[in-house]
């Protein structure tokens, strides 16, 4: 187990990290969810014992490691950019680090293929790095990695730099593999899609803070402010003001989403947010409320369509299914799914969720 207690670290009298507190358990997968410059990498590094804190505790299984060395602490680290030596084998590279730590060579010969086999390797461990490809290189990274038994294992963006089929085909294999390590994952990434692919639990960053952690589909469908609800969307959350008014919600333009369970809250003004799936051209769910929106723009991407949409001072994204070649300045009716609307106070704070409003 590892824990950051109030952790902050100030860099030339910037704010890299602020205030954090995180407790990861064995077994773990971890992800680090935020667009760049977030601090996910600085707390990264901070975990590996890379950099110092400024303030704040750092306790694996119980002990303060901030002044263990970092080739003392059973950490590996994987980055974006994957690193393998060019003029040894498969074999060799994820040998190495046992080499280092001057293991039997029989238990080296185990290690390695074990590993190997764990990330489909095995037929290629006498190629060298070159002849392989992208995605190949980057299991090879991992599996060196993974050899080394660290109790924590620090994955940096890792496919961030593999084409789409590479991404895809490596997302599917690291849940497996990361269940049978038995290590502490950390995982960084920049998208909430990778996030949902790879369950285990999801930190949102924002400004080297973390707004909220647990398991990730929780987070997903039930972020505790604003702020995480527009960290983990993609297309960007909708939002638009509302003010409560006895049993509903009003909208700009004069549509009403009831309030539901919520009707007891204060009227007053409030901030309605829903995702790009939870707007649709047809009023296929009962209790959908109808806006007119203007079409600014269609992107086809095959069997759907994302269709950006004006509806007064609010700009909102759709996903529709199939092709829907729009031209900009269409007047369509828009359709929101009530069901699944997020409320949000004046100062960012999510209402608690209530059956008819939820994500």
């Amino acid at each position: 187990m590892i824990e950051l207690l109030n952790v902050t670290r100030i860099v030339d009298g910037e704010t890299h990290i602020r205030d954090v507190s995180l407790r990861l358990e064995d077994g773990t997968l971890n992800v680090l969810l935020g667009p760049t410059l977030a601090g996910k990498t600085s707390l990264m590094r901070l975990m590996a014992g890379l950099d110092q804190p400024t303030s704040g505790a750092i306790r694996v299984n119980g002990q303060d490691v901030r002044r263990v060395p970092v080739q003392k602490r059973g950490v590996a680290m994987v980055y974006q950019q994957f690193i393998n030596y060019p003029t040894l084998t498969v074999y060799e590279n994820i040998a190495s680090p046992l080499r280092v730590a001057r293991m039997a060579r029989a238990t080296i010969d185990e290690e390695v293929r074990r590993t190997a086999d764990l990330l489909q390797l095995g037929p290629m461990l006498e190629r060298m790095p070159h002849e392989l490809s992208g995605g190949q290189q980057q299991r090879v990274a991992i599996a060196r990695a993974i050899v080394k038994k660290a109790g924590l294992v620090l994955l940096d963006e890792p496919l961030a730099n593999l084409d789409y089929k590479l991404r895809e085909e490596l997302r599917a294999e690291l849940p497996r593999i990361f269940a049978e390590s038995g290590a502490i994952f950390v995982y960084a990434t920049t998208e909430p899609t990778e996030a949902l692919l790879l369950g285990g639990n999801t930190a949102t960053m924002s400004e080297g803070r973390i707004t909220q952690f647990g398991p990730t589909i929780d987070v997903f469908h039930r972020p505790a402010d604003l702020l995480t609800a527009r960290t983990f969307a993609d297309p960007p959350l909708n939002t638009m003001p509302a003010r409560k008014a006895g049993a509903g919600f009003e909208l700009e333009g004069g549509a009403v989403v009831p309030a539901g369970a919520l009707a007891a809250i204060a009227d007053g003004n409030y901030t309605l947010g829903f995702r790009a799936h939870h707007l649709g051209l047809m009023p296929q769910l009962p209790g959908a409320v109808a806006v007119e929106t203007t079409v600014e723009i269609s992107e086809i991407t095959g069997s759907e369509s994302y269709i950006h949409v004006r509806h007064g001072g609010s700009r909102w994204v759709m996903l529709a299914p199939g092709v829907h070649n729009l031209d900009p300045g269409t007047a369509v009716t828009a359709y929101i799914d009530t069901r699944r609307i997020l409320i949000f106070d004046t100062n960012g704070r999510a209402l608690a969720h209530a059956p008819g409003l939820a994500a």
